[in-house]
């Protein structure tokens, strides 16, 4: 279940001059929404910083431009515990043509790369229909592009409101951003939100869409078509950061499946079922030290392994091989052993 969280209103100041007492308050988690932090580098070092010193066992989620990020930054984040939130954002450019949405491609995936190779957990905050130019084709793109930067999970800022209102938040149709095109990106934005973050699937949705030949944009459409059908989309008002985690990974399987069989894939299913059920299990443990059993068809070495990236050449090259195992805490957190 979600954890029940408090908002405070503090100046960056104010704040910094807390974190020494919120070991004692019993706060273990912080979420910073200054962005005057986020886009000064100088600023973001100091509080960094601050809180190594201060409160060192504290997990923080940071607000980072990705303009601010460099290799200091994320030698800074590897000192703390951390999640970077980085706004994928772009711009309108007009000319005699008219107004188009643009975004560097090339700045975020050299920053995500940096990221990733330092092992940083980040997402990113995206948004649709705000700035002129924008179109469902664009959003459509970012959203590809995100999902293959290997994010943390994308938030919504306007999904989040229009869960409480229920309404669009403000964001109002264009001529190149029909009524229409808002409610399918608001769709699949939930449906991003409720698969991939509420459902920890960075560690294995690239490689488990990859024999479905599809954009994981297409494949996020095709689930929120799921979600309606199953009453459990945007407009049902399900939350999925308030159910447990392996409710969502029981829709997601029951989805992969489907999936699976209308590509005529299904032999490949029992992996990738294996695949998904692990590393749930493993994303539990680490998240609310829960631990368990549960039965797979391969060998968890093999899952772990880099040769499950390939899913369909893991099925003809690896054998199965029936186990049990027991997903625990270990000295240096989630750990396995085959029991059987």
């Amino acid at each position: 279940m979600a954890t029940k969280q408090t908002e405070y209103h503090f100046t960056a100041a104010e704040l910094e001059k807390q974190l020494a007492e919120f070991s004692s308050k019993g706060i273990t988690e912080l979420s910073v929404h200054d962005f005057s932090i986020a886009s000064d580098r100088g600023k973001l070092l100091h509080f960094m910083q601050a809180i190594q010193d201060k409160a060192p066992d504290l997990y923080v989620t940071l607000p980072v431009q990705v303009t601010t990020l460099d290799m200091d930054v994320c030698r800074a984040a590897m000192q703390i515990f951390c999640s970077l939130d980085i706004p994928l954002a772009g711009v309108s450019k007009s000319d005699k043509n008219g107004t188009v949405y643009l975004f560097d491609k090339k700045l975020y995936a050299k920053k995500a790369t940096m990221l990733n190779d330092a092992g940083l957990v980040f997402g990113f905050d995206m948004d649709y229909a705000v700035l002129p130019g924008d179109s469902l084709k664009a959003f459509r793109d970012r959203l590809d592009f995100a999902l293959n930067q290997y994010p943390n999970h994308i938030d919504f800022a306007q999904l989040e409101r229009g869960i409480e209102t229920t309404s669009e938040s403000g964001t109002k149709p264009t001529g190149t951003f029909s009524t229409q095109d808002i409610h399918y990106a608001r769709d699949v934005a939930f449906a991003c939100k409720t698969f991939y973050s509420a459902g920890r699937a960075v560690p294995w949705f690239l490689s488990v869409l990859a024999p479905l030949k599809i954009q994981c944009s297409r494949f996020l459409a095709d689930f929120a078509e799921w979600q309606r059908c199953n009453n459990c989309g945007f407009d049902t008002r399900f939350d999925p950061e308030a159910v447990p985690h392996q409710d969502i990974e029981k829709m997601q399987l029951v989805f992969l499946r489907d999936k699976y069989e209308e590509k005529h894939k299904e032999a490949l299913f029992e992996v990738v079922r294996d695949i998904v059920t692990l590393n749930g299990a493993f994303a539990r443990c680490a998240g609310e030290g829960v631990e368990c059993e549960i039965e797979t068809s391969y060998h968890p070495d093999d899952l772990l392994s880099p040769e499950a990236v390939k899913i369909a050449a893991f099925v003809d090259n690896v054998l199965l091989e029936p186990c049990r195992v027991k997903i625990f805490t270990g000295q240096e957190g989630p750990d396995y052993k085959v029991i059987n």
